[in-house]
C-alpha cells in the first residue's frame, strides 16, 4: 500500500487548492453573512459552480462516470486529499457537486437505477439542475437496526402506494430538492433482510409533505437542510423502483459505503483547520504573564491532536485504497474503522479548539461549535457507533488455539 499522492492527484490538489484560495476562502465571510438571515446557501454559490465546472473542477467525488458524463473519474484515493481541502468549510463542497446526500444519491443511481431513470434523476445531478434527498431513518422506530424500518410501500396495479414518517432527512428541507430515494416495507413477510425495497420519489407527488425544517445541536444546515416528511398514500408508477423488490438494503449500502468515507475525508481536512485556528489563538493571547501558547497544556492539547488527526488520515486512505481495489463489499470493515475513528476523533479536537478559544469557540464567529456538532452527528448518523462496533468484532477471526493450550502463554488453567 503506497498512499504517496499519484501525480494525477496532486495536479488536481494543486489546481483545487488554487481555486479554494482565490474563488471560494474569499467568499466564505459573505457566505456566514448571507445564511446569517437568510436560509439556504449563498446566490453566489451558483457563479462559483459555473467557474468550478469550466476548470474541470467538477463531479470530483465520483470514479464510475460514463464517458459522457461530467466530471474528473478520480480513484477514491486520488479524490481523498482534495475532500480534505473542501471539508475546511462546510459549504464549500457545493461549489464542485461534491456535496451529501447528492454524491451518494448519485453513486446508487450510477449502479441501480435504469436508463430512464439515469435520465430523469441522475442527469440532473450531475449538472447540479437539481437536489436529492434519501429518506431511510424514522421517528418511531430504532432506526440503528434499519430493520426497523416501517414506512410501507405497497403495490396497487401499476403503481407504488407509499405510507410512513421520516425525519432527519439531509437535503429533504432544500428548496431545490425534487426528488428523494425512500426506504420501506414491500414485503412484511420475507426475512428480515428482504423486506425492503427503495423507490424514488419526486417531492411534488400528492401526499408528500414537509412537517418541518429540523436543526442539530442548534445547528442549521444550510447546504443541505435537513427536514421531517409525511408520505399520506402517496403514489408513483412502479418504474420508479429502484433496483430489485427486496433488495433495498443493498441500495443502501451502494450509497452508505461512499458517504460513510466522504465524510470521513472532509472532517479530516476540518481538524486540519481547527488546528490551524489552536495554534493562531495560543500564540496571539497571554495568560499569567505569557503567551498561552506555551503553556504546556496546551502544548500538549495541540501535538496530541497531530497525532489523531495523523493516524485517521492513515485510516481514510487506506480505507479509500480498499475501495478502489475490492469495492464496496471488500471495503466494510475499513469503512467502519473510520466511521468509529473519525468523529470521535473530531468530537475531542473541537472540544480542545473550544477550550483554547475560550468564550469565543462557542459563539457563531468561529466554526468550533459546529465542528463539534458534527463529529457528534456523525456517532450516529449513517450507522451509530454501537452498530460499527458490532461490525468490527463480527469481522474478527477466533484464533486456532484455546487458553488451554495456547502457544503464548507460560502456564495453562487446569
Amino acid at each position: 500500500m503506497d498512499f504517496e499522492p499519484s501525480a494525477r492527484s496532486e495536479a488536481w490538489r494543486r489546481k483545487l487548492q488554487a481555486f479554494f484560495d482565490s474563488e471560494v476562502l474569499p467568499r466564505h465571510r459573505a457566505w456566514l453573512d448571507h445564511v446569517a438571515v437568510e436560509r439556504g446557501s449563498a446566490p453566489f454559490v451558483t457563479e462559483l459552480q459555473a467557474k468550478a465546472r469550466a476548470r474541470g473542477l467538477w463531479n470530483l467525488a465520483l470514479p464510475e462516470l460514463a464517458s459522457d458524463e461530467p466530471g474528473t473519474r478520480l480513484s477514491n484515493l486520488d479524490y481523498a486529499p482534495l475532500a480534505e481541502i473542501m471539508g475546511r468549510l462546510f459549504w464549500a463542497p457545493e461549489v464542485f457537486n461534491c456535496q451529501a446526500p447528492d454524491v451518494p444519491n448519485m453513486i446508487a443511481l450510477q449502479n441501480c437505477a435504469t436508463p430512464a431513470q439515469k435520465q430523469r434523476f441522475l442527469n440532473p445531478l450531475l449538472n447540479a439542475e437539481t437536489r436529492s434527498a434519501f429518506g431511510m431513518t424514522e421517528p418511531d422506530v430504532a432506526s440503528s437496526d434499519a430493520t426497523n424500518i416501517a414506512t410501507r410501500i405497497v403495490r396497487d396495479g401499476s403503481d407504488y402506494v407509499i405510507s410512513g414518517r421520516k425525519w432527519f432527512i439531509t437535503g429533504a428541507a432544500h428548496p431545490q430538492c425534487s426528488f428523494l430515494i425512500v426506504v420501506g416495507v414491500t414485503d412484511g413477510g420475507a426475512e428480515r433482510t428482504r423486506r425492503h425495497s427503495c423507490v424514488i420519489v419526486p417531492m411534488d407527488a400528492p401526499g408528500v409533505r414537509l412537517v418541518r425544517r429540523l436543526r442539530w445541536m442548534g445547528c442549521e444546515d444550510h447546504v443541505a437542510p435537513i427536514g421531517e416528511l409525511i408520505f399520506d398514500n402517496v403514489r408513483v408508477p412502479r418504474e420508479n423502483l429502484l433496483g430489485a423488490e427486496g433488495e433495498g438494503f443493498k441500495v443502501a449500502q451502494i450509497r452508505l459505503g461512499p458517504a460513510r468515507i466522504h465524510h470521513c475525508m472532509r472532517s479530516i481536512g476540518l481538524c486540519e483547520l481547527l488546528i490551524e485556528l489552536m495554534m493562531v489563538r495560543a500564540s496571539e493571547r497571554s495568560a499569567f504573564g505569557r503567551p498561552v501558547i506555551q503553556y504546556d497544556t496546551v502544548q500538549r492539547w495541540i501535538a496530541e491532536s497531530r497525532v489523531e488527526l495523523e493516524q485517521a488520515r492513515l485510516l481514510c486512505y487506506r480505507c479509500a485504497w480498499r475501495l478502489d481495489q475490492a469495492g464496496h463489499h471488500g471495503a466494510w470493515r475499513d469503512v467502519s474503522l473510520i466511521k468509529l475513528a473519525v468523529p470521535a476523533m473530531l468530537q475531542r479536537i473541537a472540544d480542545r479548539a473550544m477550550q483554547v478559544f475560550g468564550a469565543m469557540g462557542g459563539s457563531e464567529d468561529t466554526p468550533i461549535h459546529q465542528a463539534l456538532a458534527w463529529g457528534r452527528l456523525l456517532r450516529i448518523g449513517d450507522g451509530p457507533d454501537e452498530v460499527h462496533l458490532r461490525q468490527i468484532f463480527k469481522m474478527e477471526a477466533m484464533p486456532r488455539w484455546s487458553i488451554a493450550n495456547s502457544p503464548y502463554l507460560a502456564t495453562h488453567p487446569a
